[in-house]
């Protein structure tokens, strides 16, 4: 009988239940049905809401079916169920990181903190004093630093979720090879996936190297390879049928633009009235990622649509380009991500690919008309050329030279 492992889990910084198993249909048909339950693809496994009702809710509907492994969420429940709770971690190198141990001996005080994430309900957590200073410290630095919100966000997120797991071990005692416990549990235990992984070293190096000082820190440490991924991007046929499909002339508007410059949707929904110059045929990218500014070019075909839009919604000159529903306010990008996949379901397209996915679009297709590819870095707005050279693969226009063997055949089919 399979099966189903549930461990906490962090996704999109919400704390949620990862849901883990081999490859089974009717488990993926009980989980969507049964506790409403997605799949993630960054963390490569199923996950629902944290509450103990989707939990027994899940337990049910899994009898007869698969055996369920909850002894992580019941820990992570009986840890976490009042503020007051008291645990002790214990620092002995033979024991795990990930386990904090109850000790009525001890009388540290919890801390119930709440991190800001970008849905309306922040995420809770009952931290040690000590502990909670250090976030406190963590936060100070990355604003002072002038990181962006995203990434304050996500360190911080990170940070939490390390520091939720040590108990009453402050942070600051830690060494490296107790850290490469901690790694190790979210490679083994959390199964959690390399990007992921990547991003709480990140934020972990932060503390021990930018707010405690510690040189090198991370030196010891080694990084999981990830694994190499073509970036998802559309045909120039997909484009016009998700363009054709979206009747909307604002929203046609936002994805003409975001596919004519390659622009991220923070860039799309980011942009202002007054930076589109029709003179020059060109557009003003303010403080895109990194907090560069670029210029891009304003493609012919995008400025009639402009015009046509301008006309119907009269946008103020002085402010964004694409108003959301709340005055003064720009379009949200997760609105604009469901316009996609909207028009992505009327031209009946399978592929996934969000609105990034019009970014690479656009580089892919101007690799294949054969333009040099430091010039697409510069347009992009990359950093490192390394970026930009991705989409070499992703392009067929030295495929197109190659014959196959299968080619010269002589076959009669």
């Amino acid at each position: 009988m399979t099966t189903v492992t549930i461990n906490p889990l962090v996704h999109n910084e919400i704390q949620v239940v990862g849901i883990y198993f081999e490859k089974d249909i009717k488990l993926n048909t009980v989980l969507q049905k049964v506790v409403s339950a997605k799949w993630s693809r960054s963390k490569k496994c199923w996950y629902m809401e944290c509450t103990k009702e989707t939990c027994n809710k899940l337990r049910t509907a899994l009898k007869g079916i698969a055996e369920l492994d909850g002894k992580a969420m019941r820990d992570y429940f009986k840890q976490n169920s009042h503020p007051s709770v008291e645990t002790h971690y214990n620092a002995s190198k033979n024991d795990s990181i990930a386990h904090p141990k109850t000790d009525n001996n001890q009388s540290l005080r919890v801390q119930p903190i709440s991190i800001p994430t970008t849905k309306e309900k922040p995420i809770s957590y009952n931290l040690s004093n000590e502990n909670a200073a250090a976030l406190s410290k963590f936060n100070q630095m990355l604003t002072l630093k002038a990181y962006s919100p995203n990434t304050i966000r996500t360190y911080m997120g990170e940070f939490s979720v390390f520091l939720q797991t040590l108990g009453n071990t402050t942070a600051k005692s830690l060494d490296t090879d107790r850290v490469k416990d901690y790694l190790q549990y979210c490679h083994t235990t959390l199964q959690l996936s390399e990007h992921t992984i990547h991003s709480r070293m990140n934020a972990l190096k932060f503390y021990y190297e930018q707010v405690l000082y510690n040189e090198k820190f991370f030196w010891e440490i080694p990084r999981p390879k990830k694994p190499y991924q073509l970036p998802n991007f559309f045909n120039q046929d997909e484009i016009v049928a998700i363009l054709k499909g979206t009747l909307n002339v604002k929203h046609k508007t936002m994805l003409m633009l975001a596919y004519s410059s390659g622009l991220r949707v923070s860039e799309v929904v980011a942009m202002k009235t007054y930076n589109i110059d029709s003179q020059r045929m060109c557009m003003k990218i303010e403080q895109g990622k990194g907090k560069k500014d670029r210029m891009v070019g304003l493609s012919p075909v995008l400025l009639v649509m402009l015009r046509e839009y301008c006309r119907q919604y009269k946008p103020k000159k002085e402010g964004y380009l694409f108003m959301g529903e709340i005055e003064g306010m720009p379009y949200s990008p997760r609105s604009l991500q469901k316009v996609l996949t909207t028009a992505k379901q009327r031209a009946g397209i399978l592929k996934p690919g969000s609105i990034h996915a019009l970014r690479h679009s656009f580089a892919t297709h101007l690799v294949d008309r054969g333009t040099d590819v430091t010039i697409i870095q510069k347009i992009m707005g990359h950093n490192d050329i390394k970026t930009t050279m991705r989409y070499l693969h992703t392009s067929n226009k030295d495929l197109l030279k190659i014959l196959s063997p299968l080619d010269s055949l002589n076959l009669e089919l």
